[in-house]
């Protein structure tokens, strides 16, 4: 690379340690290179705890920004600092080697305080103060917040038994005290001692150059521990730790733990996986801890009165979580189940001048049971921009889309090729498209691509609106709840169907996940 790259860093003794690791790894590979120290928020402000300043991304949220600026080209992190949603337009670029994954005591005098009731431990995490207190609940746990030469400097001006870092911040910088212990039965933070690299997603050359100093069995533990963390939805202001390890037989070990801050409560989960199959590691981890009471602690931890003011009947993804504004409270949970049908090939592998698929799930469930390549459609029809996205990536162009099974079959009693159409479904689908089509002397070949099954869960009442996707999420629903709140529908065909029982209906412009997100967002700051 011609130019030097610009590497942005925090201007803390530990953050320049990494950064200038990284330097000197990039250098080895011939590149010129230029540290841009930049202060950040977590540094400046330290009259709180870490947890109360209320956002996650503390030590690199300036950087984020330097970087969308184009002030720098790459920035290093602390990878245990890194929110587990990176901001749009910037990626993992590279996780070096992981260091010392341990927490570890720092104490003064003598270690005999462990075996009384009144000793006090210092931390600034609330994950280190949980655990503690969950092995001595009658200490005390004071906060403890700087770089590490200044905590160090703290716990020896301070009547403090002892205070908890983590181990390899002290080793990189050569400040380990004489008297330490390490915490083998303290469960790290997620990534902890790994060092993460990341880079603009569209700047090809400098993510290729980083790749180089990747370390695969480091970004492979790394990634199911932070699944499990963004699984059960946790930051700064949660107790949580994770640890995964790969042992000789190539099988990835995971240990996870939630806690309440008080130590209270703790719940844990331990699971394995051969390397290769361990994609889902974490996040199966996480559910295990959530079916077990996690939700509720979770709900605990966000504040003894919270109460959800939205439910949407489909499991919402973390970016979509994000886009609702102010103070609203969200759950999620699929109110149905898709399960693919079996279809036969020779029906399939015929030549189908004209195919109709009102829903995604149709679309999946024919790829369950050929190739796309095997596939003769001549023209394709759908409902939803969404279906039209992915029938372009896996099958190939779409003929024609509405928003609205309604439109869609309206357009074709006009325009279609033919009189003979080929409508793959689900059991639960609405009969409206066909209806209109037999109606206009148009032949319907119904194919049934997959079934649903409805799965739902009773709601508290005091939950103030329901999101629904389609007329059987508002089905499922209906089996063990009541009508009392709002319904955001996708659309016109799903409101139909709610307006049937629900006195305030609301529909979405576009029929898509966000644009009933944005229907909450509008009711609620009116």
């Amino acid at each position: 690379m011609s130019k030097s790259i610009r590497i942005g860093t925090r201007d803390s003794e530990l953050a320049l340690w990494q950064a200038n690791t990284v330097k000197e790894q990039l250098e080895a590979l011939g590149h010129s290179v230029t540290l841009v120290p930049v202060k950040s928020t977590g540094d400046l402000v330290l009259d709180k705890p870490l947890y109360e300043l209320g956002v996650t991304g503390i030590f690199t949220k300036t950087l984020d920004v330097a970087m969308l600026n184009g002030d720098i080209d790459i920035a290093v992190h602390s990878m245990k600092d890194v929110p587990t949603m990176l901001p749009k337009g910037i990626v993992q670029a590279a996780v070096l080697k992981r260091a010392n994954y341990m927490d570890i005591l720092a104490f003064k005098n003598n270690e005999e305080f462990l075996g009384s009731p009144d000793g006090i431990v210092a931390t600034g995490s609330l994950r280190r103060k949980a655990q503690w207190l969950n092995r001595y609940p009658t200490h005390t746990v004071v906060d403890l917040r700087g770089n590490v030469n200044r905590r160090l400097q703290k716990l020896q001006d301070n009547d403090w038994n002892g205070a908890i870092f983590a181990a390899a911040g002290l080793e990189r910088i050569r400040l380990e005290p004489e008297n330490t212990i390490g915490l083998t039965w303290m469960v790290p933070a997620p990534a902890q001692g790994a060092i993460m690299v990341v880079a603009m997603e569209n700047d090809t050359e400098i993510r290729e150059i980083c790749a180089e100093l990747n370390h695969e069995e480091t970004e492979i533990c790394t990634k199911v521990e932070r699944d499990f963390l963004r699984e059960l939805e946790g930051g700064c202001s949660a107790p949580i730790g994770a640890l995964a390890y790969i042992d000789k037989e190539n099988v990835v070990n995971l240990k996870g733990v939630l806690l309440t801050v008080d130590g209270s409560k703790k719940l844990e989960a331990s699971l394995t996986a051969p390397l290769g199959k361990h994609e889902n590691l974490g996040i199966d981890a996480a559910k295990s801890i959530l079916s077990r009471g996690g939700r509720r602690l979770m709900n605990e931890l966000q504040g003894a009165d919270l109460k959800t003011n939205i439910f949407s009947t489909k499991k919402l993804t973390e970016a979509q979580l994000q886009r609702f504004k102010g103070a609203i409270k969200v759950d999620s949970e699929d109110f149905i189940k898709i399960s693919p049908n079996r279809i036969s090939p020779l029906v399939l592998k015929k030549e189908h001048k004209n195919v109709v698929f009102t829903s995604k799930n149709a679309v999946e469930s024919l790829l369950t049971n050929i190739s796309p390549e095997e596939l003769q459609f001549k023209n394709i029809y759908c409902v939803g921009r969404k279906t039209r996205r992915l029938i372009r990536k896996k099958i190939g162009e779409v003929t024609h889309f509405e928003n609205s099974a309604t439109d869609l079959a309206n357009y074709l009693v006009e325009y279609i090729e033919g009189t003979e159409v080929t409508y793959f479904h689900g059991n639960l689908s609405l009969e409206h498209l066909p209806s209109i089509l037999e109606e206009n002397q148009i032949t319907v070949n119904k194919i049934e691509a997959y079934r649903t099954k409805l799965s739902c869960k009773s709601i508290p009442e005091s939950v103030e609106g329901i999101l629904f996707y389609s007329p059987s999420t508002v089905e499922s629903y209906l089996l063990k709840n009541k009508p009392h709140s709002i319904a955001y529908c996708i659309g016109e065909t799903t409101a139909t169907e709610a307006r049937k029982h629900f006195k305030e209906v609301k529909v979405a412009k576009i029929p898509d996940t966000e644009s009933v997100i944005d229907l909450v967002n509008a009711y609620y700051s009116q």
